[in-house]
């Protein structure tokens, strides 16, 4: 297992492990602050071209993963019972919940409800407690896409609690890539799309969340010392599967693409895990 550069015409990856010696991944290379150093290899030959790689997870283990639900504009009015919370809505999830693009989505024999959710990521790249908004950017490294892919049903186990249907072995995916903020201009003009076997399912930007993506790094970073390789997974829009009516819930077979024009598309099928938990579940990154 490696990690690379993609290569400015994208054709391919410079493989990092051999030109920066010492430094086991990309969690590494944020955490010791080295992002930088790898512009100077975009322009090389590629060491592997991008159909020739596999793709695991953007960081094998995160040590934190934040979730913001219900903040978009018009998300609260899915829900039977609305409200406009003071404060964002917030969840954490497992590393290994996710695994990474062009991988398998694992649909559990003990529900059929596997959900999507598109999600902007953001990948914070310099520690910090009680961020002020205002320099909220200054601590991402860069952001990825994800699909925060949900097990609907169990997450409606017990009031006040979704982690149960929120951590199932392989359900979401992160990446395909890191972009640096410095390669990104407006946040709130990111146009998010999730399409499921071709057709439109989710669309919106930033501008309509309620909790910005400023926002939500000082109000994690009130209670929390907030640092390098941490992922918050800023929300997604209307459009999910169980807001059809009836629900429309994925299948073996389907494909789900999570795309921003800046960050690239995010794009898994889906499968059933055999019974006895072996067989499609994702290998552990290491």
């Amino acid at each position: 297992m490696t990690f690379g550069v993609v290569c400015s015409d994208r054709a391919g990856v410079v493989d990092l492990s051999r030109r920066l010696p010492g430094v086991a991944d990309l969690g590494e290379l944020i955490a010791r602050d080295r992002i930088d150093e790898v512009r100077s290899f975009v322009d090389e030959p590629a060491d592997h071209m991008l159909d020739e790689i596999t793709f695991e997870r953007l960081l094998p283990w995160p040590s934190k993963i934040f979730c913001i639900g219900v903040n978009y504009g018009g998300r609260s009015a899915e829900y039977a019972d609305p409200t406009d919370a003071a404060y964002p809505s917030v969840f954490v999830r497992f590393p290994d919940s996710f695994t990474g693009h062009d991988r398998a989505l694992v649909r559990p024999p003990e529900s059929s409800q596997l959900d999507y959710e598109g999600e902007i990521v953001v990948v914070i790249g310099k520690a910090g407690r009680r961020i002020p908004i205002g320099e909220a950017r200054s601590h991402i490294a860069g952001l990825t896409l994800g699909n925060e892919g949900t097990i609907r049903d169990w997450v409606r186990h017990a009031k006040f609690n979704v982690t149960q249907g929120k951590n199932w072995e392989s359900t979401g995916s992160i990446g395909p890539w890191l972009v640096p903020i410095d390669e990104i201009g407006d946040l709130e003009a990111l146009h998010l799309t999730t399409h499921v076997n071709g057709e439109l399912r989710q669309q919106d930007t930033p501008a309509t969340m309620k909790y910005s993506i400023d926002y939500q790094i000082h109000y994690l970073s009130t209670f929390t010392t907030l640092r390098p390789g941490d992922l918050i997974f800023t929300g997604t829009p209307t459009g999910a599967g169980a807001r059809f009516d009836p629900p429309v819930w994925l299948e073996p077979g389907d494909v789900v693409e999570v795309s921003v024009p800046e960050l690239g598309t995010l794009r898994n099928t889906v499968v059933d895990e055999f019974p006895d938990g072996s067989g499609h579940t994702t290998p552990e990154a290491q």
